[in-house]
């Protein structure tokens, strides 16, 4: 494998389009972290250079997967979660090659976690939380069980995180090891929700009503982002003005579901705002 390595190296090490390039030896019997491969390589390129962006091979008998992200793909991976094994693949992954050090100041970052990403991350997981807090209300009212605990259930998962996020940790695959050491409650909440002899409407209602009480009141403190984001200009913002702020291009959030619960919560205010001169219709608008 370290003969494969050096290869890798003096293959990509002159190539002008090339960042940088981390590669992660799997040496578990179950590799989940590499998508079951030997080895994951993870090159980092300019855009305009990129054809394709995954590749499969065998090389010296080692089966590897080789991934190619510009540095845009890398950031959206990194802020909104879509592919969890990216952070471990950059803290964990041999650093082959990095121009201007770009994989190596990344790596500082997250294990920095500064506030801008830790409060992006709450916001998003915030969100999610909502999101199937919400359905799972809706179901349970209509006796759909299952899909209440379901929801329910992942929700959950999205507090844990959330609790996580709040120690100053990064989420990792394994969550439930993480929050039974840092939040015991939430874990507790987990095992009443999958193992409790109560029935299934029982145990769903538990957990919605500690969700009500715990989750609800960190509304203000995950939302902070959000929240000052409107807070920086006295003119009422649009909602298609605050999907596209800068701080949240890069994370995946329900806007509008978050918008209309800080409203009903009274941290934020709508603002009706008429469109033309008979007032026939009216734009909501959002302030503080």
């Amino acid at each position: 494998m370290e003969h494969f390595k050096k290869f890798l190296t003096s293959r990509f090490k002159q190539r002008k389009n090339i960042i940088s390039v981390s590669a992660y030896h799997n040496t578990t019997p179950f590799p989940t972290h590499t998508d079951a491969f030997d080895l994951l390589v993870v090159i980092v390129a300019e855009q305009t250079n990129i054809e394709r962006n995954l590749f499969h091979y065998i090389k010296e008998g080692h089966r590897i997967q080789e991934r190619w992200l510009t540095p845009a793909d890398l950031e959206q991976w990194l802020f909104n979660g879509e592919n969890r094994n990216i952070i471990y693949w950059i803290l964990q992954g041999e650093i082959l090659v990095d121009r201007d050090t770009y994989l190596e100041s990344l790596r500082h970052r997250l294990l920095e976690f500064p506030d801008l990403l830790k409060e992006q991350k709450l916001l998003m997981e915030f969100s999610f939380f909502l999101s199937k807090y919400t359905q799972s209300k809706e179901y349970l009212a209509e006796e759909h069980f299952l899909d209440a605990y379901s929801n329910i259930l992942e929700g959950l998962h999205h507090w844990a995180r959330i609790a996580i996020v709040e120690a100053g940790i990064h989420p990792e695959l394994t969550v439930w090891r993480q929050v039974r050491l840092i939040n015991p409650g939430i874990y507790k909440l987990y095992e009443e929700l999958t193992l409790s002899t109560e029935t299934l409407r029982q145990r769903v209602e538990l957990v919605l009503l500690a969700c009500e009480f715990s989750v609800m009141s960190k509304m203000k403190s995950c939302c902070i982002l959000l929240l000052r984001i409107i807070e920086n200009r006295e003119e009422a913002w649009r909602v298609d003005e605050i999907q596209a702020h800068v701080d949240l291009q890069h994370i995946h959030i329900n806007v509008p579901l978050l918008l209309n619960k800080l409203v009903k919560k009274s941290l934020l205010r709508e603002v009706a705002v008429s469109l033309d001169d008979t007032i026939t219709e009216l734009e909501l608008r959002y302030t503080s």
